[in-house]
């Protein structure tokens, strides 16, 4: 499995589609700080974004934006439209309150979100920029992502038997899309997503991701790859931002997380899956990460 579904399998990215929004201007929404990443597609009409930067783009028809890691944001027909706070919005929908339909000229969305069950955050997500703006045609995943949106709209538009599962595997499709149209248009040249660009960097991310178990050092890993360690050593963390050795311990306490309440073997045995033959290192290393002990952590979690 390649790097970059080995995270988000173990992240356990999970998407979620609200529903189409019609609206008629004068309309504008305040969006509230979330932990989750949103995303607004533009299926006809027109409208804007204040970014969580301070810039306003204009989106066009089949725009796509995505906010990584859940910055307030604000979204209206024009930037001089007065706003309604996002919780506002989602009560008034809920009660079945008509909002926003004046008669002005309409404006139909797709918005949706995706969450992700870890902290903390991964490099890959950390990394993003406050705000990807994907424009309609400008990259072949946009394509994907327009023939995604369609199916979305036939399911929302057409409820029909298991629409709410299909609606959430077309949103983590979609996601990936959003990814790799980002990786195209924008080409960034650091940052985790250029480490997958990188055939070496991404080779040993695999080995990592793949096998915690081993006893991996700085000079095993630069071996496999084929690099000096010291060329290693900084390649690595110019794109993903930590060195190896950190990287490698993150992992290890993500996947350790999973198994304490996924599996249900003893803590030692959890600790050499993830390639600590010491449960008492395992113990304190995991505490340092997670402010709880990997006993405490399992009964927490499994209490919810």
């Amino acid at each position: 499995m390649d790097a970059l579904s080995t995270v988000l399998e173990a992240t356990r990215l999970k998407g979620v589609v609200y529903s189409k929004f019609p609206l008629a201007a004068p309309w504008g929404l305040d969006i509230v700080q979330d932990q989750n990443s949103q995303f607004w597609r533009l299926v006809s009409g027109s409208c804007v974004i204040g970014s969580p930067d301070g810039r306003i783009i204009e989106l066009k028809e089949g725009d796509l934006v995505f906010i990584p890691n859940g910055s307030a944001h604000w979204i209206a027909d024009k930037s001089t439209s007065l706003r309604m706070p996002s919780p506002e919005f989602v009560k008034a929908r809920r009660a079945g309150t008509a909002v926003f339909n004046s008669g002005g000229a309409v404006t139909n969305l797709i918005a949706g979100h995706f969450e992700f069950d870890y902290q903390p955050l991964h490099p890959f997500l950390k990394d993003l920029p406050p705000i990807i703006h994907i424009r309609q045609y400008s990259t072949k995943n946009q394509l994907l992502v327009k023939q995604i949106t369609q199916l979305m709209l036939e399911e929302l538009n057409n409820e029909k038997p298991g629409s709410n599962v299909m609606l959430k595997c077309l949103s983590e499709i979609m996601f990936i899309n959003i990814i790799r149209a980002y990786l195209e248009q924008a080409a960034p040249d650091s940052g985790f997503l250029s480490a997958l660009n990188d055939p070496r960097i991404s080779k040993a991310l695999k080995l990592m991701q793949d096998t915690p178990q081993n006893n991996w050092t700085l000079e095993s890993l630069a071996s496999e790859i084929g690099m000096s360690r010291s060329v290693f050593f900084n390649q690595f963390k110019k794109l993903v931002h930590e060195t190896p050795l950190s990287y490698l311990t993150n992992w290890r306490i993500r996947q350790a997380q999973k198994l304490l309440i996924t599996n249900s073997s003893n803590i030692s045995q959890i600790a050499a899956n993830v390639g600590y033959q010491s449960e008492a290192a395992f113990n304190r290393i995991f505490k340092s990460k997670t402010g709880q002990t990997p006993a405490v952590y399992r009964r927490s979690m499994l209490a919810r």
